[in-house]
């Protein structure tokens, strides 16, 4: 435990502009002193005077949000040779417990006393540009969603003959004739409004699949010098690969590959009532995660044998095939968690 390796634990809540900091002994648990300080350079070298001045010895900063707000201090932790961990999501006080940023400070502190020696994050390296990369991409998507909405919607209510002249070409040619349109100065206002809108959005669209394409590329480098052993897997493509690098993060952050189902969703919840025995689709955890494991299973479900013929099985023994999916996300969880483990893996 980490309580019997500790003489100090030092938790931190992380914020915009100033971290609150609580100093708690071990094994007890006892408060000894508190302090905040700046989200910032000189405010992370405060909290390192403090620590060596109120926490002599042996200790290690729990950081609630240490991918976050508390990000930067995490960094700079680790840069100094110190031991952090990392805190989740913390139950607050509810209506018989108070909430204020000192006692957020309190509660990482005390959480991490019983919990057994954790690897520390890693703050830096490729794994956080491919995080960098992957937020990157997601909105260049999201902006390409928009634009060709936008797009449809312009071209359902846009005038004739026109709109005849277009509805019948492909999204690429679509694009490719609008972004390409030189429109003249027309007498009818409304058709010269609609020519300039649609030239305008079809651009747009056209610099956003570029752009996505190159975040794309840069994601498969850097998922092919982390993992490689993942893009070998069946219907695994590099941004699956590069979320589950990023949801997996580092040796020693999940204690077993259990924990790593729950985080990723797949954990079976059960949903047994009277005669009948069943569990249903986890609803919690890391979506984006989850979602990545979904991904994987419907492209084995149309290209790879074995996963086909596990679905026809679990059917065929009165599972819907909801289920029989849900099954297939356990065992992917649990098989592409031994992978990375067992990867050799450069940060």
């Amino acid at each position: 435990m980490l309580a019997d390796e500790l003489d100090f634990v030092i938790g931190v809540d992380p914020h915009r502009d100033r971290n609150a900091i609580a100093f708690v002994r071990c094994p007890t648990g006892q408060v000894i002193f508190e302090a905040s300080a700046a989200a910032s350079s000189a405010g992370y070298r405060a909290v390192m005077r403090l620590a060596q001045q109120h926490a002599p010895g042996r200790r290690a900063f729990a950081i609630e949000g240490s991918g976050s707000y508390g990000k930067g201090l995490a960094r700079f932790l680790s840069e100094q040779g110190e031991q952090v961990v990392e805190v989740g999501r913390l139950k607050r006080g509810g209506r018989s417990g108070g909430k204020t940023d000192a006692l957020d400070a309190v509660r990482a502190a005390r959480s991490t006393l019983a919990e057994q020696k954790q690897a520390q994050p890693r703050s830096s390296g490729k794994r956080e540009a491919l995080r960098a990369l992957t937020v990157a991409r997601e909105g260049a998507l999201s902006a390409k969603r928009a634009g060709l909405c936008q797009l449809h919607g312009l071209l359902v209510t846009c005038p004739e003959p026109l709109r005849g002249e277009l509805r019948s070409l492909t999204r690429a040619r679509l694009l490719t004739r609008l972004g390409s349109l030189r429109p003249a100065r027309r007498k009818v206002p409304e058709l010269q409004g609609t020519l300039l809108a649609m030239r305008a959005v079809a651009r747009r669209v056209q610099q956003l699949t570029l752009e996505e394409r190159d975040l794309k590329r840069e994601i498969e480098t850097l998922v092919e010098q982390l993992a490689p052993a993942l893009l070998a897997e069946p219907g695994v493509g590099p941004v699956s690969a590069a979320q589950l690098l990023i949801s997996w993060s580092h040796p020693g952050r999940f204690p077993n590959e259990a924990a790593f189902a729950r985080l990723a969703g797949t954990a079976p919840i059960p949903a047994s009532s009277g005669q009948t025995n069943r569990y249903r689709l986890d609803r919690g955890g890391d979506r984006q995660l989850n979602r990545a494991l979904h991904t994987i299973i419907m492209i084995r479900r149309h290209a790879h044998a074995p996963t086909q013929a596990y679905i026809a099985r679990r059917t065929a023994e009165g599972k819907t095939s909801r289920e029989a999916v849900r099954c297939l996300k356990r065992y992917l969880a649990r098989h592409l968690y031994r992978l990375l483990q067992g990867a050799p893996i450069t940060t």
